[in-house]
């Protein structure tokens, strides 16, 4: 073997943070010129270095190089032995490598921070914070919790009195501050107190002091009286709205309703007596014409006689003979009518032809008049929907611009005897209702109301004629 290396100290201590030097003497034993290089090996090799990294000897001289231990003062390198090496690598003949090994001692030393999480903080019954207390020593540590602050106003209390931390770990501890008397209103009072962490252990180390601070909030906010003060008046507001504007409406409202009701229970064929009361003051009043008749003439007319029923409740008066020269009573047409609602459904191909459909016809001697339309477009279709009564269009509307519409009239549209109501339908595009399977053709509804009456008689004069 050509190399021999050999360090002046196998054990050796170092403090974190600073620089151990150990000397490492190397002799080339060989017969010509020979350069060598150094890597230090093991769990130092991050902090420790060879000045110079290489050297060159001549046969049969030595030099010396230092090894210098440089291990830094934090929580990753623990304290105690490390063990390592200097590899010697001949650079012409790098199977005469050597390496010297030691051990270095690196001692201990500690460092301990804390902070309050928050460091100030409130509650009306109590509050909390955390207390966290950071190791970054290089050895175990054990830390004792202490608060200290005024006790006859507010009482402190850790979740963890004790804490180990290994080394570059952090522990927290719940710290709990209750108020010894409630404040019930007014301006928050602000409670100061000091944690003491008191590390122990062999190692000294100074007391750790984080000062906070526990602001107590009074039970009954300053805003709530403002807060009833805005809900009287509000209630107040709202009552008065009532009495002077909604009591009102819903009064009519239900006076309207009651007077609809009313109508749909009274019967709609009167009794006898009441048909022949009313056709005897019927033909009265046509007497009464008459008379007036046959007073400008030269006789005195009769009074007519009472009206005959007819159906849907009117009642038709024929007028009795009168005297000469005097007229016949008259006949009136009175009564309820009857209501009467319609409904149909027509579906149209796109690309054919219209498809129109019947949706009520009038019955023979009555006529309906027609108060109510509702259109249905379930699956928004789009197209045209034409909704006419004998031949004339009552509402031409296209599709695409809604899915349920309705109408209602102030004055009913009268349909006469026989007449019919048609919708029409022209699809352009079938729609799709949500969640449902695609239809093949476009398919609207039709609802018609209405009330049906007796068609009325015709006049005595125009039979004449």
């Amino acid at each position: 073997m050509t190399t021999a290396a050999s360090l002046d100290a196998t054990a050796v201590t170092a403090n974190p943070g600073g620089r151990t030097e150990v000397p490492l003497q190397v002799r080339n034993s060989g017969s010509t010129v020979e350069e060598y290089r150094f890597e230090v090996v093991g769990p130092a090799a991050a902090w420790t270095n060879v000045e110079p990294a290489s050297l060159s000897l001549y046969p049969d001289t030595s030099a010396t190089v230092l090894l210098a231990l440089n291990p830094p003062r934090n929580s990753e390198v623990p304290a105690g032995d490390i063990p390592f090496g200097v590899r010697v690598v001949p650079t012409s003949n790098p199977e005469g490598t050597v390496v010297p090994e030691g051990v270095v001692t690196v001692e201990p030393f500690t460092e301990l921070t804390g902070e309050l999480v928050p460091r100030g903080f409130n509650g009306v019954w109590r509050g909390r914070t955390d207390v966290a207390i950071d190791n970054r020593s290089n050895i175990p540590m054990t830390v004792r919790l202490t608060a200290q602050g005024d006790s006859s106003r507010v009482r402190l209390g850790f979740s963890r009195e004790g804490v180990e931390l290994a080394p570059g770990t952090t522990e927290l501890s719940k710290l709990t501050a209750r108020p010894a008397k409630r404040l019930w209103r007014g301006a928050p009072v602000v409670h100061p107190f000091q944690v003491v962490a008191t590390p122990a252990g062999e190692v000294p180390h100074e007391p750790v002091l984080l000062d906070g601070t526990y602001q107590q909030d009074a039970i009954l906010p300053s805003w709530l009286p403002r807060a009833l003060i805005a809900v009287v008046l509000a209630v107040l507001a709202l009552v008065g709205l009532w009495f002077a504007l909604l009591r009102p409406v819903v009064k009519s409202a239900a006076r309207e309703e009651t007077q609809k009701q009313v109508a749909q229970v009274l019967p709609s064929n009167p009794t006898p007596s009441a048909a022949s009361g009313g056709g005897a003051a019927s033909g009265a009043s046509a007497g009464a014409a008459g008379d007036a008749g046959a007073n400008a003439g030269a006789g005195t007319g009769g009074g007519g006689g009472g009206g005959a029923q007819q159906p849907g409740g009117a009642t038709n008066g024929s007028g009795g003979s009168g005297g000469s020269g005097g007229g016949g009573g008259g006949g009136g047409a009175g009564g309820f009518g009857q209501p009467q609602s319609a409904q149909t459904e027509v579906k149209d191909s796109v690309g054919g032809d219209p498809t129109a459909k019947t949706v009520y016809q009038v019955p023979a001697g009555q006529l309906f008049e027609l108060t109510d339309l509702v259109v249905q477009n379930p699956q928004g279709d789009s197209g045209n929907v034409v909704i006419a009564a004998e031949g004339q269009t009552l509402l031409r509307l296209a599709l695409q611009n809604f899915r349920d519409q309705d109408y209602h009239f102030v004055t009913p549209i009268v349909v006469p005897a026989d007449g019919q109501i048609t919708m029409t339908v022209t699809c352009r595009e079938v729609g799709r209702s949500v969640g449902a399977p695609a239809p093949a053709q476009c398919a609207e509804s039709l609802l018609v109301g209405g009330t049906l009456r007796a068609a009325p008689a015709p006049s005595a004069s125009a039979s004449a004629s």
